[in-house]
Formats: structure tokens, sequence, C-alpha cells
């Protein structure tokens, strides 16, 4: 692909976000701030060669924009009842599991936990009540109104159902009551609207539904606004509380926030390596790792590839280059709004792209059948400069996938480089084998 064409695909790109969004895309990022404020910065100012920063509530807005069903999900629920007594003690699943009662819920994104705690609230409202009954909070503005768009979705058969978003912008007069049966909003607003404002009395909510608590703790302050909510709340008030992962950090908060819980969580099994393969190429420098790509590229033939750069200019240099060999080429990195990178990433699933190039922030979660080729450009390390085993089982296991073989291209570029990968096989105990790319002959074994 000329130049040229690299450029429209650009246009086409930005296009398709729009589209997607129906918001004009300026070079102004936007970004809520701790009550779900929307803050403009200029994404200008950000530097192109810094790392990658995480941002769990992107990464989870973008999980609800690219998914359009549910994750089929294998592994084992685990319910964890607190009375052994209950006879609810053995449930293994939603279903069996009778609300009301408090919950502490985990699950991976699209495994339908926002429709199981807007089932639950909907079924407590009593419309003829014209107050609010039932209190759900999100970590950001852009979360809360995703999650606004589900019950609008699930209540549009109950139209006597009142839907009301307590985020920073909505402003209502001083002393106002408000009558909408379900609040949806951000911490920070939620605790003014219930507490110096009074706009909603807590002790009536019947239900309380604390979403993405993992991205909710790593914002300042939401963890105390929360706790702060919580305490307002009825003692007969069902506390739900939902989250994608539970590490120590999430379980001692959702302990504080939900008092004597059951608990749903999913056994982690650990992703499989058996059906990938894995080599290493020995380069000298960027450009020869470019050369020994291209080789492969030129020898083997790829469905789709998604290829892993440390940082964002490492990445637009790749896809630059990559472009000039006549390649179909997407590029995802930190400084796209969410919805440019939805539509990315929706184009690279329609194939209309053969090679994603990505920083590894942009790409969790995404899941895409054709990818045969998982090329680590840059070996994944953390911040201390360590190997990073968790973040190259997930970067290569989307080849594995699907039932199919893998393929697994580690570029080292310097001894430093090489002590990381030495130590990512010690951790799987997996042999990674080197790669001669110069070899043509080599190159096509492996492809078999």
């Amino acid at each position: 692909m000329a130049t040229d064409s690299w450029a429209l695909a650009v246009d086409e790109q930005e296009a398709a976000a729009e589209s997607l969004s129906n918001l004009h895309l300026k070079e102004e990022k936007i970004k809520p701030d701790a009550n779900g404020a929307v803050v403009k910065t200029n994404a200008n100012a950000e530097k192109a060669d810094e790392e990658e920063k995480e941002d769990r509530a992107a990464q989870s807005l973008l999980n609800k924009l690219i998914r359009n069903n549910l994750v089929d999900n294998t592994n084992q629920v685990e319910v964890l009842q607190r009375d052994p007594n209950s006879p609810l003690y053995s449930v293994k699943s939603f279903e069996e599991l009778r609300f009301p009662q408090n919950l502490i819920a985990q699950s991976q994104s699209g495994t339908g936990k926002t429709a199981a705690f807007v089932l639950a609230m909907l079924s407590h409202v009593e419309p003829a009540n014209r107050y609010p009954q039932c209190l759900c909070l999100s970590p950001t503005y852009e979360l809360a109104l995703q999650t606004g768009k589900v019950i609008e979705q699930m209540g549009k058969f109950y139209p006597e159902l009142k839907l009301a978003y307590a985020v920073r912008g909505n402003k209502l007069e001083r002393g106002q009551k408000i009558s909408e049966h379900i609040v949806i909003g951000t911490p920070g607003t939620v605790l003014d609207w219930c507490s110096k404002l009074k706009f909603i009395d807590p002790k009536k909510i019947k239900v309380f539904v604390l979403d993405e608590a993992d991205v909710m703790i790593a914002t300042q302050g939401h963890q105390d606004q929360s706790i702060r909510i919580q305490r307002m709340l009825p003692r007969n008030c069902q506390m739900l509380l939902f989250s994608a992962t539970f590490e120590d950090s999430v379980w001692n908060f959702a302990q504080k926030v939900v008092p004597d819980p059951n608990i749903i969580k999913l056994k982690r099994e650990e992703e499989t390596l058996d059906t990938i393969k894995q080599y290493y190429v020995l380069c000298n420098n960027r450009d020869e790792k470019f050369q020994a790509l291209c080789n492969l590229y030129g020898a083997i033939t790829i469905a789709q590839a998604m290829i892993f750069c440390h940082t964002r200019k490492t990445a637009s240099w790749l896809a630059a280059e990559l472009s000039k060999e006549g390649h179909q080429v997407a590029l995802l990195s930190g400084e796209m709004m969410v919805e440019q990178r939805a539509a990315v990433i929706e184009r690279f699933r329609e194939g209309k792209e053969k090679v994603l190039v990505t920083t590894n922030v942009c790409a969790r979660g995404i899941d895409v059948e054709q990818v045969s080729v998982v090329i680590n450009f840059d070996l994944p390390v953390d911040k201390d400069g360590n190997p990073d085993n968790e973040t190259y089982l997930h970067r290569i296991g989307r080849t594995g996938r699907f039932g199919k073989r893998g393929l697994a291209v580690n570029m080292v570029d310097s001894k430093h480089s090489m002590n990381i990968l030495n130590r990512i096989q010690e951790h799987f105990n997996k042999k990674i084998e080197r790669l001669d790319t110069d070899d043509l002959d080599e190159i096509e074994k492996i492809a078999n």
C-alpha cells in the first residue's frame, strides 16, 4: 500500500470513529476528573515517546464499545456463601442465586455483569413511588452513560420507569427533590446530591450498585466517596458490587462497602502456551528488527498479525515504515480517544487492515479470530525493567485461541532484552527457539 493509501486509510479510520461516536474528533482529549466532570487537555502536550500508562476506565469503556455479544467463558463459577447452613450454600450460577442478598461478583468484561445488576434494580422499582429507589455508581461520566443506555434498553417495556444522571454538568435547582426511580452517576456528584444538595433521600434507596470496582479504586477520591455514600443507606438496602478483577485492594474495598456478602467469582484458569510456537530473532538495532519483520512477511502467509511496541513513538514509526512496504496497517496508541480506538479495532476485525501495531495498554481484551501471528517488537517489561510475564502471556495468548495453533516471534536487540527473554523462558518453563530470518527455508518450516 502506497503512502497515499496509508493516509487514506487513516482518514477512513477517523471517519469510522466519527460515525461511531457522533462526536467531532479534535486535537483536544476529553478526560473525566474524579467526579466525572469533563476536562479538555491538549493531546499534543503528551510526549509521544513516553511509555503508555494504563487507563482502566478508558479500557473498560473500550471493551463495552467493541463487544456486541457475550463472551463465551468456560471458567468454573465459584460461589462463596456467607452461611454454610443456607439452602443457597451450594449454588453454582447466577440463575440459582436468588435476590435480594448482598453480593460481590467478579467476572471478565463481556460476561453480562451489567445486565445482572440492571435486572436487580428494575425488579425493585415501584413506579408509583416518585423518588429514587436504586442508586448505581460508575467511575466515570462515560461509563455512567454506557450503563444508562443498558438501563434504557432493558427498561424500554417499562414506560413508567424514569432514570436520572448524577454527573457533573447536570445542574438542578437547589432544594429540588428528584422524582426519577433510578439514579446513575459518579461518586463525587452522587455524594453531593445525597448530602450537601439533598436531591436524593439516601434512606429510601433499596438497591445500591457499585460497578467497575477495580476501576473505581484506581481513581483518586472515589473509594472514600463511595464508602461515605454507602454509610448513608438504610441497613436493609441491597448492596451489589461488581468488578472485572479481584486484586487484594479490590477485596479490601469490597468488604468495606458490602456487608455480609455472597461472593461469586470465576476460578482463574491458567492460559496455556501449548498451542503456540515461540521464537526469537537476534538483531542489533531497530532497523534490523524491522528488516527481520519484512523477511518474515516475505516468506510466510500471515492472515492477520498484532505487533506490540513499548512506546507510542516506536509504534508510530513502525506503522509508517510498514505502510511504505505496502502493508495495510492499523495503529492503536494512547492519545487516541476511546471511540477512535474502537473504530480502528472494528476495521481490523473486519479485515480492512491486516496488521495492527499497538502499545500493550491499548490492546487489552481484543480477540480477533484471524490473528495467526503475534510479534513482540519490544519485549514486555514492568516499570522497573523486569520481565512482565503476565503481559507476555496475554500478548501471545491472542494467537493460540479458538482451538488454533499460533506463532509468536520475539525481537531481541541487546544483552538486556536477551536476559529478559531468558527469564521469560524460565518462568513459563517453555523453550523459545532461535529463528534466523535471513534463512527463507527456516522461516517456511515454522509456518508448516
